[in-house]
């Protein structure tokens, strides 16, 4: 570009500036992390002026914020547009009895923030808007030829998180996308259900996120397919397990692969053994080790079945639980594990939903006298409990790989004493099977594709097929084909929009601060003016001006009485891609390109520099 191109655009367009700039920018930066921040997006954010925090997970939005906030969403729209869905927007506030019908009043628990009126009347900020959507649809619909539909929101939601953590990774407030498909076929529902998969592969790509898709549980949302679209990350929450065959699942949706059975006839029989002071998995195994002989082949144990020593996988944990139902009530179950496991958090959320689930405590034990502390097992030389099959009392589930023939050395229900040879389908049965085991790496995939291996990953996106758990329960039905009332199926779709910025910034920053992918970055360019000499001031305003006539938006740094280490500093800070400094340079047209990507700095004349700025 020559310098009469330069100056015929310079003067193509009005000087006057239109760009933002720092002068007038509500933005103060910060050179110390705050104290709470724990994540490294947490701390940027807060020192860059994009966030301040108000209260535990509530964070204010300033400028910058929402405009990479704002680009996100946009790019969201385009491809949710794209994908056929149109957009609506429902309040936060919502009524109590849509939530009650569907059952969620009670399904969420302390989850919801409730709140009532002047009048006594029961409200929520909404978590999710299934209801409202399904409530509108069947307000203005009522034909198969209406179908099918897919709209979608923008919008703030509310959980009362009990530990909100991470800055905007895990909030109270959070704004999300969540979109609802309605067909009034199943198949209707499988193509809604792949067009929205699609969109969300275009969405994530754009931003340029790594995803893994995952089998998932669906949880309150119900409905039968569920998949979470993870972001393999050190800081994330989630635990994830993968094959090179191709299987993924996160930890709560991995079933076990249960061994097969084996022989109960020829089996020792049980034998009570003294065991003092061994109330723990590893001062039973350093007991049997000292005292009993070696393992038989054939028990439960290595995969060998040749040991020569007594295991943790020989012996059956039996861990207490105590189970607070939607009504308030408590009930204590027990699980048997093998001794080398241990019980996963989440898989037990997810096995024992809705009920809230945590260890027994000590008041829990005092209740039940039969529950011998340490050495619990499912047996007892006496027998079960008069009417009861479990010989506590109390409601006994296996692990799966407890099968028929595996014999354990497990609690006698006698302080200070264990039983060996102890044998599943023979001397004990439970009430049914659980998967609350922990998963660990190598163990076998459900779908025979290879053993699995862990991996830490953020939630980014969900789909979910609902089916028609919302509209049977909200009465959504049209008429089909042949003039029958037919009740619609439904599909679930959220992108969390706040949690993606964080999981950028997470991703986009070095030790000076942030730097944005152009995708989402708050300005196309950073124009920072140094220096005494009005000329590069001059300068830049000119540099602006063509930038912003060809459509680019620009952050400039105007700050007359600020030093160039300070701007620099702030230009490290907020993260803008491509940076220009007009300063020593000005008075011959020079400017610095300063790459903020690769580091690397470039001093090119003027028009070269808006050239290729706007190329």
């Amino acid at each position: 570009m020559s310098n009469d191109v330069w100056a015929r655009a310079a003067a193509s367009v009005d000087l006057t500036l239109v760009a933002t700039p720092m002068s007038k920018l509500f933005l103060r930066t910060l050179r110390e992390d705050p104290a709470e921040a724990e994540v490294t997006s947490h701390k940027l954010l807060v020192r860059a002026g994009y966030i301040r925090r108000q209260a535990a997970g509530i964070f204010a939005w300033l400028p910058l914020g929402l405009r990479v906030k704002a680009r996100i969403e946009r790019i969201i729209r385009e491809e949710m547009d794209a994908a056929g869905a149109q957009e609506v927007h429902f309040p936060a506030l919502m009524p109590r009895e849509p939530y009650e019908a569907s059952g969620r009043w009670e399904e969420y628990g302390d989850l919801l923030f409730r709140l009532q009126d002047r009048k006594g009347a029961d409200y929520l900020l909404a978590p999710t808007h299934e209801e409202a959507f399904t409530l509108l649809v069947k307000d203005l619909y009522s034909s198969y030829k209406d179908l099918p539909l897919s709209i979608y929101q923008i919008q703030d939601k509310y959980r009362d998180e009990a530990r909100p953590r991470a800055g905007l990774l895990r909030g109270r407030e959070f704004t999300m996308k969540d979109a609802y498909s309605f067909d009034h076929t199943d198949a209707g529902l499988d193509a809604s259900y792949q067009a929205q998969r699609d969109a969300y592969e275009r969405i994530f790509q754009r931003l340029g996120l790594e995803y893994v898709i995952v089998q998932a549980d669906a949880g309150a949302m119900g409905g039968s397919r569920s998949e979470e679209f993870l972001h393999p990350t050190p800081v994330g929450e989630d635990t994830f397990v993968r094959t090179d065959g191709g299987y993924a699942a996160n930890v709560e949706a991995y079933t076990t692969t249960a061994p097969a059975a084996r022989p109960i006839d020829g089996q020792p029989q049980a034998v009570i053994f003294d065991s003092p002071n061994t109330p723990t998995i590893q001062t039973l195994v350093d007991h049997c080790n000292a005292h009993l002989d070696a393992p038989a082949a054939g028990i439960a144990g290595p995969a060998t079945d040749e040991a020569t020593a007594w295991t943790a996988a020989h012996t059956l944990k039996n861990v207490v639980l105590a189970l607070t139902h939607l009504d308030g009530t408590r009930e204590l179950v027990i699980v048997g594990v093998p001794g080398d496991r241990d019980i996963d958090d989440k898989r037990a959320e997810v096995a024992f939903a809705p009920a809230a689930v945590e260890a027994a405590t000590e008041e829990d034990f005092a209740r039940h006298p039969l529950l011998v502390k340490g050495y619990i097992g499912p047996w007892s030389e006496t027998g079960p409990v008069l009417g009861e099959e479990s010989a506590t009392g109390i409601r006994y589930l296996l692990d799966p790989r407890v099968v028929d023939g595996t014999a354990w050395v497990t609690g006698a229900n006698i302080d200070q004493k264990h039983v060996h040879s102890l044998v599943a389908g023979r001397d004990f049965t439970a009430d049914g099977f659980v998967e609350v085991a922990n998963v660990r790496d190598g163990d076998p995939a459900p779908d025979g594709s290879g053993p699995v291996s862990l991996k830490r990953g953020m939630e980014i996106g969900h789909v979910f097929q609902l089916g028609r758990k919302y509209a049977e329960a909200l009465g959504l039905k049209v008429l089909d084909e042949n003039g029958k009332l037919v009740t619609v199926t439904m599909g679930s779709y959220g992108i969390g929009v706040t949690r993606i910025l964080a999981i950028i910034a997470e991703l986009s920053n070095d030790a000076k601060g942030l730097i944005w992918p152009a995708a989402v970055a708050p300005f196309d360019v950073h124009v920072v003016a140094t220096g005494k000499d009005q000329v590069a001031y001059d300068l830049a305003a000119q540099l602006v001006s063509g930038l912003e006539a060809s459509g680019r938006e620009v952050l400039y740094d105007d700050r007359p009485k600020v030093s160039p280490g300070v701007k620099f500093g702030d230009a490290e800070l907020i993260g803008v891609p491509q940076i220009v400094i007009v300063g020593r340079g000005a008075g011959s047209g020079e400017v610095e390109l300063w790459d903020r990507r690769s580091g690397e700095r470039e001093l090119v004349a003027v028009a070269e520099a808006l050239a290729r700025l706007t190329a």
